[in-house]
This record gives C-alpha cells, sequence and structure tokens, in this order.
C-alpha cells in the first residue's frame, strides 16, 4: 500500500499539520498528511474564532506567503472585527469568528484540491530512523511508510490526558484517544519533553438562553476580511453577546474547588498565563466582584454556543450550578461540560530556526508540540516546517524570517531562543519591530519572499506589486499636490487643528494627527484621483499609513539595520563556549544548550547578558 517514499510525511491534521501539508505539496513534494481522524483535519478544537492581538497579523503573514488559513478564514467567518481601531495602525488586529463546521470542510477540501496530497488515517506509533535521521514512520498497525521528511504537529494528543473534576481519562480532545509512542521514542532519542495543560469551556444550547439580558457583540459596519486574494467578503453578520460573572457564581464555583485537579494536585502542568480557567482567574483576581463573559455562536445555523471565559476542569454539577447564576443563563443546556487536558510537548531549544530538531536530521516539530498556544501560532509554524523540510530535500537555502521581517520570525526566534515553560502565544508587545509589521502591509513585506522560494502563485505576487505601485502613485500625489487655504481650513477648524495661512503641500496637511483619509476625500482633487485611478480602501489605507508613520517607520528601520548587523557574525557550529572564562558560568551553560547561529541570536537568550555579548564579539574578531 506504501510502496513509494514519499518527500514529506505530516503527522497530525490540525491547524499546523494543514498548513505544513499544504506548504510542502504546493512548492511540489510528493506529501502524506496522516492523522487519526480524517473528519478532524482543521478542527477548531477551542474557540471558533481566528485572529485577534498579533494572532491577527499572523493569519495575514500566513496569506501573504501562500498559506491556507487566512482564504479558509474569509470562507467560513460569520462575523469581523479589526480590534484596537482607536490605536495606531501597528495595534490593528484582524479577528473572525468562524463557523466552526464550515472551517473544518473548508479545510479538509483544500486540502483534497492541492495536488502531491495524500491521506491516510491512523495513529502514528513511532518514527523509522537510519542512525540520527529520520526515514519515515511506523503506525499502530505496524506498517512502514517511508518518507525523506516528517513534520510532528500532534497538537494535545500525546499522552493527552482529560480532566473534569476528580475524574481523568485519556484523550487528545473531547471523544478523541490519545497518542502514545512518540514521546517514548524521542525521550530515548535524548530529546527533553515536559508536561503542558490548557482548557476549554462548556459549550451549551443557544435556544436556552435569554439574549435579551445580554449586552449585544455587532461586528463592523463594513468588515474586511483576512485573505488578499478574491475570497468573500461578509454581506451579514452573526451576533456575539457579552454577559458576567458575579459573587455569587464565584462562591458557587468556590464550592467546587476543593474536587478541582487544579487545586487538589491532579493537574502538575503549567497553563496558558493568558487564557487562565475561570477558577484560576477567580483566584488569582480575588478582588474582582465579576469577570466578562464572551457568548459566541458557533456557526451560521447550529444552536451550539462557546461560552468564551469560562473555561474550567470543575466537576460538571459545578460547572452547571454556576453557569446558571449568570445573567442570560438561567435556564442553561449543556451540550458537554468544559476540561481541562495535559499533553507532551518538547521544549523548542531543542529546535534549529526552521524548526528541524538538533538531535535526529530531517524531522520537524510544529505546534502545541512547541510548547505554543494558538491556532495561529500552530498554523504558522506548519507553514515554516512543511516549507523548509522541502527546501532541505531539495538542497536549498532555508527559509527564515528575521524578527523585523514577520510576527512569524518573531515567534519562531522566542521559542529557540528562550524557550518556554508554560504555553507560548504572540502579543504585540513580544515584537520590538511593531510598526513595520502591521498587518496592512503583510504581503508587501513577505510575499515576494515566497515567491522566491517557489510557494507564493505569481498572480499573488502581481496583486501586490500593483497595490505597492498604486499606493507608492498616491503618497506622490499628496507630495507634489498643494491645497489651498479656502478648502483645507474649514476641514482643520473642524477637527480642532491650527489653519494654514498660505498654501501647502497636501503631504505636510494630511501629516497632522487628527486629519484623516476621510478627511482629505472632502477635496475635490482628492476625490477626483481616487475615482479616476479606481483606488480600493486598502491602498488608500496604505498611503495614510506610509505618510502619517513616515518618522516612526524610519526610526525601527534604522533599528532593524543595527540589529542586522550582528546577524552577519555567524557563529561556527562546533564552537567550544567552556574555552572562554571571561563569559558567565549561566551564558557558557545556555549558550551550550541552545547553540545560536548568530551573536545576535545569543544576545536574544535569557540569561547571556550585554558583557556575554562583548566577550564573544572580541573572539569572533569583531
Amino acid at each position: 500500500m506504501f510502496g513509494e517514499v514519499y518527500d514529506v510525511i505530516v503527522v497530525g491534521g490540525g491547524h499546523a499539520g494543514a498548513e505544513a501539508a499544504a506548504a510542502a505539496a504546493n512548492m511540489g513534494s510528493k506529501t502524506l498528511l496522516a492523522t487519526m481522524n480524517l473528519q478532524t483535519i482543521g478542527q477548531m478544537s477551542c474557540n471558533p474564532a481566528m485572529g485577534g492581538i498579533a494572532k491577527g497579523q499572523i493569519v495575514r503573514e500566513i496569506d501573504a506567503l501562500g498559506g491556507y488559513s487566512g482564504i479558509i478564514s474569509d470562507k467560513s467567518a460569520i462575523q469581523f472585527k479589526m480590534l484596537n481601531k482607536s490605536k495606531g495602525p501597528a495595534m490593528w488586529s484582524p479577528r473572525v469568528q468562524s463557523d466552526r463546521m464550515r472551517f473544518a470542510e473548508e479545510w479538509r477540501l483544500a486540502l483534497e484540491r492541492t495536488p502531491n496530497v495524500d491521506f491516510y488515517q491512523e495513529m502514528i506509533q513511532g518514527l523509522l530512523l537510519e542512525g540520527n535521521k529520520v526515514v519515515g514512520v511506523k503506525t499502530s498497525l505496524g506498517i512502514d511508510i517511508r518518507g525523506k521528511a516528517v513534520v510532528l504537529t500532534n497538537g494535545t494528543f500525546l499522552n493527552g490526558l482529560i480532566h473534569i473534576g476528580d475524574k481523568q481519562f485519556g484523550g487528545g480532545r473531547a471523544g478523541e484517544k490519545a497518542a502514545t509512542g512518540i514521546t517514548e521514542q524521542l525521550t530515548k532519542l535524548g530529546f527533553e519533553s515536559g508536561r503542558m495543560k490548557t482548557g476549554t469551556p462548556p459549550r451549551v444550547d443557544g435556544r436556552s438562553l435569554d439574549y435579551s439580558k445580554m449586552i449585544v457583540q455587532p461586528g463592523d459596519a463594513i468588515p474586511e476580511k483576512f485573505s488578499y486574494l478574491d475570497t468573500p467578503v461578509l454581506t451579514e453578520q452573526r451576533y456575539c453577546y457579552m454577559s458576567h460573572t458575579s459573587t455569587l457564581v464565584h462562591d458557587l464555583l468556590k464550592e467546587g474547588f476543593d474536587r478541582s485537579p487544579m487545586f487538589n494536585g491532579r493537574i502538575k502542568s503549567i497553563g496558558p498565563r493568558y487564557c487562565p480557567s475561570i477558577e484560576d482567574k477567580i483566584n488569582r483576581f480575588a478582588d474582582k466582584d465579576s469577570h466578562q463573559l464572551f457568548v459566541e455562536p458557533e456557526g451560521w445555523d447550529t444552536v451550539e454556543v462557546y461560552v468564551n471565559g469560562f473555561s474550567t476542569s470543575l466537576p460538571e454539577d459545578v460547572q452547571f450550578k454556576a453557569l446558571r447564576s449568570v445573567v442570560g443563563f438561567e435556564k442553561v443546556k449543556f451540550f458537554r461540560p468544559g476540561y481541562a487536558i495535559e499533553y507532551d510537548y518538547f521544549p523548542p531549544t531543542q529546535l534549529k530556526h526552521t524548526l528541524e530538531t538538533k538531535l535526529v536530521e530531517n524531522l520537524y516539530f510544529a505546534g502545541q508540540i512547541n510548547g505554543t498556544t494558538g491556532y495561529e501560532e500552530a498554523a504558522s509554524q506548519g507553514l515554516m516546517a512543511g516549507i523548509n523540510a522541502h527546501l532541505k530535500l531539495n538542497e536549498k537555502e532555508p527559509f527564515i524570517l528575521k524578527r523585523d521581517e514577520a510576527y512569524i520570525g518573531v515567534l519562531i526566534d522566542d521559542l529557540i531562543t528562550k524557550g518556554t515553560e508554560e504555553p507560548y502565544r504572540m502579543f504585540t508587545s513580544r515584537a520590538e519591530y511593531r510598526t513595520l509589521l502591521r498587518q496592512d502591509n503583510a504581503d508587501l513585506r513577505l510575499t515576494p519572499k515566497s515567491y522566491a522560494i517557489g510557494l507564493a502563485s505569481e498572480d499573488r505576487l502581481k496583486r501586490m506589486e500593483e497595490k505597492e505601485r498604486r499606493s507608492a502613485a498616491l503618497v506622490s500625489f499628496f507630495k507634489k499636490t498643494s491645497v489651498i487655504p479656502e478648502d483645507i481650513n474649514p476641514i482643520l477648524d473642524r477637527v480642532n487643528s491650527s489653519l494654514v495661512k498660505q498654501s501647502d503641500k497636501m503631504f505636510k496637511v494630511f501629516s497632522r494627527p487628527n486629519v484623516t483619509m476621510d478627511h482629505m476625500m472632502e477635496l475635490k482633487s482628492v476625490s477626483d484621483y481616487v475615482a479616476e485611478n479606481d483606488l480600493g480602501r486598502e491602498e488608500m489605507e496604505q498611503a495614510e499609513i506610509q505618510i502619517k508613520y513616515a518618522g516612526y517607520i524610519e526610526k525601527e528601520k534604522n533599528n532593524a539595520d543595527k540589529l542586522h548587523r550582528l546577524e552577519n557574525v555567524k557563529i561556527p557550529d562546533n564552537f567550544d563556549y567552556r574555552k572562554l572564562k571571561s563569559l558567565s558560568f549561566e551564558a557558557r551553560e545556555k549558550l551550550e544548550a541552545i547553540r545560536p547561529v548568530t551573536i545576535s541570536q545569543a544576545s536574544r537568550i535569557s540569561g547571556v547578558s550585554p558583557s556575554d555579548i562583548s566577550v564573544l564579539l572580541v573572539y569572533m574578531g569583531r
């Protein structure tokens, strides 16, 4: 049945696995996607949404690179919001509420339409090795499948253990069994492993809720989308709602704390700091009388509802009693209770920047196996692992994104150099060059790079180049065209900005903080130019950002250039840090363990001080 040798075998069909398989196959690798259940490819195991703070930027980057997550999100969206719109464009973050069933269906269909992808449903129990090189996988039925590279994207399934109150049972997701065998084999090979925890809230019957008592959360009046391609824009949207817990709800939840696996020692691993369970929130923020709950529909047609903010592993009777005391939930009916899940992960300091493991050649890790949380983080790692597996097999240069080039670059660099002891999630605050890494310019940053390695299509590149040309032409128009006081002063007066006494270039007036593109469009010369050139909202927004934030963008570029000088100082693969006695003991230990490729990477390792970097620079001959 498996006589041929695959180029790339991807283990796991979640967000990381799906993107890895699509990337490798679209670049030309003969790819096998092996998963325990073909019906759950692209499954949204937790909340039915894509994007959010920094995560939305990642989805746009995936799309710009030629991945599928943005396209799938647009096709299955039921609501769109651009978060942080009141702040600067570096903070704008797109988010969609998704139809859970359609999202998974669209992923399955997209992969089935992708040439070079084969599918196989079975548990993968181990790796086939020749020396320190992976050469395939072994299934639970004992079938050997040969492959030149393997990408592990096992999610929460590696020795997964589900907790609901004092009950616990093996599983990688509600109703699905755990995966065994791989952790044990990898630890025997010398890999370090650990345990992490995540949780999910109850799913409830929307027909049993009283939405009239809740606060309506509509989508944007003019919804945008994720993909830079011609994906559908929402013409109608579903509402989400908001309610709150109360001191009564907290008291009812506390009654079950003695039976909580989080507090009685059953769960020993660490959960995500930024998505705590409701019992953790009550415990950590004891001074708060209430917490927000977001009531999110699971799709266009289903009545199933996701109670965002009520993640819990408390006993099901405690969950039910407490939730019935929330406003609007007085008659709630459960589809299923919330639960926590513990699973194996491998500290990502054991990986190269390509996501290939240091111990086993041609073996790649992506997603929650690396200690991350979130669909978007997983999908981006899967994409990069699939790309790099293909490139290595074809003896081409690896594809590594720098910290000033993409949030994906920040994510992978953080994982490789700093590791993580709790589920890692991306924030805009983690990116020191976030003014450069905006969601609006992901295509300008990344599509040419992806086209050069053979992933992004020519059509995608041409679209990007046309957008760039038209935006630049609009900026040039503002720089060359003057405006007279009679035309601009009424607008400036309305926005409480100083009036002009003589003609001035539009660029200078537009640079003022209170003046927006909508204000400039009130000028006939501007509206005529936009109409004559048939400019879209995306191109106009790009021009506005380039004009208003030119100084900030230039400053960050200069800072990035300084960083690149350190990136150019390479450290030999076999460098012996122990011989540098001037290094601190901690620095020697960390540098030996992580083996950074450049001085710049070494400088970001926790425990390596500026004085340690100075020692390295002197030794490398600066």
